[in-house]
Order: C-alpha cells, then sequence, then structure tokens
C-alpha cells in the first residue's frame, strides 16, 4: 500500500448560478463528459457504458504531446444530488479518483472537484513534472468552470421547457459539439443516420440520394436543427465534387422538408445550416442579412440551400436560414488544417492577407443555434459569427503570438490559385465581413467576442496570460 506522501490531491471549488440538484442533473446527463473535455487536449471519447451511477465505465483515446494512450475509467459511488465519485482502471497515472461534491450556498451552488492521484513512481518524479502536472489540471478545471457556467447561464435564458429535436449531419464536427450541449440541457435529441440506425440511441434511417425517409420512423418534435451536406474541403473543386456539394444540400433539405410538411403536427421551428458565403467576395463592405446573393459556386449553394429550406417556412414552420461563419475549434474545420500544416510556423497570410474573416468560437456558434431554436422573434436569413471579424493578416499574426510560434512566408494568390483553381478564389482569397446585429438585437450573449480571448480559450492560455498579467503588475 502506498504511503499517503505518494499521493497528492488537487481540490478546485466553483459556484454556479442554478440549485445544486439542477447541477448534478446536469452532470448526470448524456454528453456531459464531453461538454469538458478542454478542445486543446485531442481527447476522444472511444466508448461510454452507463452513466455516473456505480458500474458506469468510459473508455479515452487521449494524447501526451503526440504519443497516444488510453484511458479506462468507471464510477464506484454516486448519492444522487449529493455527490458522485470515478476512478482510473487502467490509464498513465499510477492512481486517480475524482470526487464531485455538490452543495446550495447563498452564492448558488458550489462545486467541489477533489482529484486524489499519484505518478508512477510518485515520490521519484522530478519536482518539475509535478509541477506540469498540477498546472495541467489547473487549465483543464478553469477551462470546465468556464464552459459549465456559461452553459448554465444560457440554459437559463433559453427555454427552459424540455424539447424534442431532431438533428441532421449529428456526425460532423459541427454536430459532435452541438450534441452534447442540448443533451445537458435537459432536451431529447434523435438523429438522421445513413447506416442501420440504432434506435436506442434515437437514431433513424435515411438516405436524401434516394429520397429515402420514412414519415412514421419520426416521433413528434418540436424543432430540427438541419446540418447534413457533403463536406466542401480544401483542395481543387472537381465538377463531380461541385455536384455532390450541391445535391447533398438541396436534395437533403428538399426531403426533410417535404417529410416535416406532410405532418399532421410540424414541429416549431427549422434551423437550416448556410453560410457567409452567400453574400461572395464582399470586400471590407460590413454586410447585413438584407444583401442579395453574391456571385460564385459557394454563393449558388448557399442560395438554392436556402431557397430548399424556404419551403419550410411556406409550410407554416418558423424557419431561420444560419449564415455561419468560419467556426474555430481545435477538433476540426479551419483551425485544425492550420496547425496539421504549420509544425513549425504558420504561413504569414494568403495572398494581400486584407481579405475578411467573419469568425467564430464552436461554443459561441452553437450556442447560437440553441439561441436561434428557442427566440421566436428570429426567422429568415441569420449571421452566425463574432462581432469582431478580422483579416487574414491579422488572423495569422494573432495565432501566432499566442502560440509562440514564428510566422513564415506568405503564399502569393497566383500559387494559390494554380494549386487549388476556384476554391483558392471563394474560401482562401475571397473576404467577408459581416454584421451580427440581427443576433445581438435578438438578446444573444457571445462568450468569445474577441479572437485574441477565443484562441487563448481554445488553446488553454487563458491561466499562462493572467499569471504573466499578475507578474506584471505586481510592484
Amino acid at each position: 500500500m502506498k504511503s499517503p506522501r505518494s499521493r497528492a490531491t488537487f481540490t478546485h471549488r466553483s459556484i454556479y448560478p442554478c440549485s445544486a440538484a439542477e447541477l448534478y442533473a446536469w452532470h448526470s446527463r448524456t454528453g456531459a463528459l464531453e461538454r469538458l473535455l478542454p478542445p486543446w487536449e485531442k481527447t476522444t471519447v472511444l466508448s461510454k457504458n452507463g452513466g455516473i451511477e456505480p458500474g458506469g465505465q468510459v473508455l479515452l483515446k487521449m494524447h501526451l504531446g503526440p504519443f497516444p494512450f488510453h484511458y479506462h475509467g468507471r464510477h464506484l459511488e454516486n448519492i444522487p444530488g449529493r455527490m458522485f465519485r470515478d476512478v482510473q482502471e487502467k490509464g498513465p497515472f499510477a492512481h486517480w479518483s475524482h470526487s464531485h461534491f455538490f452543495e446550495d450556498t447563498p452564492e448558488g451552488a458550489q462545486l467541489t472537484d477533489m482529484v486524489d492521484y499519484s505518478l508512477p513512481g510518485h515520490d521519484l518524479v522530478p519536482e518539475r513534472i509535478k509541477n506540469f502536472v498540477t498546472g495541467n489540471l489547473k487549465r483543464m478545471f478553469h477551462y470546465r468552470e468556464t464552459v459549465l457556467r456559461e452553459d448554465i447561464l444560457l440554459h437559463n435564458r433559453c427555454s427552459r421547457r424540455s424539447l424534442r429535436l431532431l438533428v441532421s449531419g449529428a456526425s460532423g464536427v459541427l454536430g459532435r459539439d452541438l450534441l452534447p450541449l442540448l443533451t445537458t440541457g435537459g432536451h431529447q435529441v434523435f438523429t438522421l443516420v445513413r447506416r442501420t440506425a440504432d434506435k436506442a440511441k434515437g437514431e433513424i434511417f435515411w438516405d436524401p440520394e434516394k429520397s429515402i425517409l420514412n414519415e412514421s420512423d419520426l416521433p413528434e418534435l418540436d424543432g430540427i436543427i438541419h446540418l447534413a451536406g457533403e463536406y466542401i474541403g480544401m483542395s481543387r473543386w472537381s465538377e463531380d465534387k461541385k455536384r455532390r456539394v450541391l445535391d447533398s444540400r438541396v436534395n437533403g433539405t428538399e426531403l426533410l422538408v417535404r417529410t416535416l410538411a406532410e405532418r399532421s403536427k410540424p414541429p416549431e421551428v427549422f434551423l437550416s445550416a448556410s453560410a457567409v458565403g452567400y453574400y461572395g467576395d464582399c470586400g471590407d463592405t460590413i454586410t447585413s442579412e438584407t444583401a442579395p446573393p453574391g456571385t460564385g459556386f459557394m454563393s449558388e449553394v448557399c442560395s438554392r440551400w436556402e431557397h430548399a429550406a424556404q419551403l419550410a417556412g411556406d409550410a407554416g414552420i418558423r424557419t431561420v436560414f444560419l449564415r455561419l461563419g468560419v467556426g474555430l475549434t481545435p477538433r476540426g474545420g479551419a483551425l485544425r488544417r492550420i496547425f496539421a500544416a504549420s509544425p513549425c510556423g504558420y504561413i504569414r497570410r494568403f495572398g494581400t492577407g486584407k481579405q475578411f474573416i467573419s469568425w467564430i468560437s464552436a461554443d459561441d456558434m452553437i450556442s447560437a443555434m440553441l439561441h436561434a431554436l428557442t427566440c421566436t422573434s428570429l426567422s429568415g436569413p441569420l449571421n452566425i459569427a463574432a462581432p469582431e471579424p478580422t483579416t487574414n493578416l491579422q488572423f495569422m499574426e494573432t495565432l501566432a503570438r499566442i502560440t509562440g510560434r514564428p510566422l513564415l512566408c506568405p503564399l502569393p494568390a497566383r500559387l494559390l490559385q494554380m494549386m487549388y483553381g476556384q476554391m483558392a478564389r471563394e474560401i482562401l482569397l475571397s473576404s467577408c465581413r459581416v454584421a451580427t446585429k440581427k443576433l445581438q438585437d435578438s438578446g444573444f450573449h457571445f462568450r468569445h467576442p474577441s479572437l485574441e480571448k477565443t484562441l487563448e480559450a481554445l488553446l488553454g492560455k487563458e491561466l499562462e496570460t493572467y499569471d504573466t498579467m499578475q507578474r506584471i503588475e505586481k510592484p
């Protein structure tokens, strides 16, 4: 048996604007673990069996630098409304036990996270390694506290009624972030899949290419979030690729809307994904939802996509076209592609670097979807982007400063067009600076309005920045 000196204890206390019972309920729901995983850690949930009750298990794929490893966890103890505890059965620690305690206080619900752990050969491990582990725990629990508080505030602002929702495109990067937000909020979520459906998981089979979706398979629904569509990718567009991109969006949307419109009780709201690419290249003009579509392939795709979704509006369903900006998360999309292509440094700029990027953090993007789902005053086109667009050059400079990596040579526009053709002109070199007044006027609150704070949060740099400022401010 290890002596007490061969273990360490880490404690983190936090307060939330709800009751202890509500905070416990949030943790007990499907998706809680996924919402609390820091995005910079590249952790994947491989399997789960059961919840936080004793016997529940989880298998995670984690990374230490470039090296992957598996973590097997098991829940051992649970007192509903008061506490639960999970332990490592197999993983990188010699011992790991994490207890969660819930308590009502005059300021709100207090969560006390207590981690009892030891490293292999704990007493012989150098202090710098122990300090490294402690620093990672501080970053992780700071992130968890921030996300959890903002999620609870979001659910408090939105309708507290439990909704029955259908989501398409749930397996994509955006869908994988969205589902845990919805389920931890107490909503019941069904998903459309193109393989054999697992009804126990709320899956419903559809095949948009063959126009297959059985209306009888659909439960009574309050709302739809339609995200499905062929991945556009960052490569040269062939004519076949363009056809698949367009058909997957138009045909899938028409099939879904047609099926919903035939129901005796259609859903109250239909959110359909679109993109700020609707506007085409707008230079430095601040563009609102009243602007007409631009020219080019992306504008055509978005315009026809929204036209197909408007059939839901014609059937009396409140319909919102989610004109999505560039979503930022290390888990996928543009940010992940930049990291994968830039192990030693970043391209200084694409072309002139003056083209605007209408970006948004992944958490703000999915929060805006929940807001649009429950805000009955919203309909029609809606720009989903941060209120402070930035230029390509400013984006790369900010990313380099926060990550401490150098800026390398720029990529000339002519070279990009030689490599990628139309995709380079419409994605990498096109400028889009959208206004978000409609979203803000509806009462939406941004978690990450500025690029610098967003990247710090996504990359686990918030505490480093805070500690640096504290040292500077000390006399």
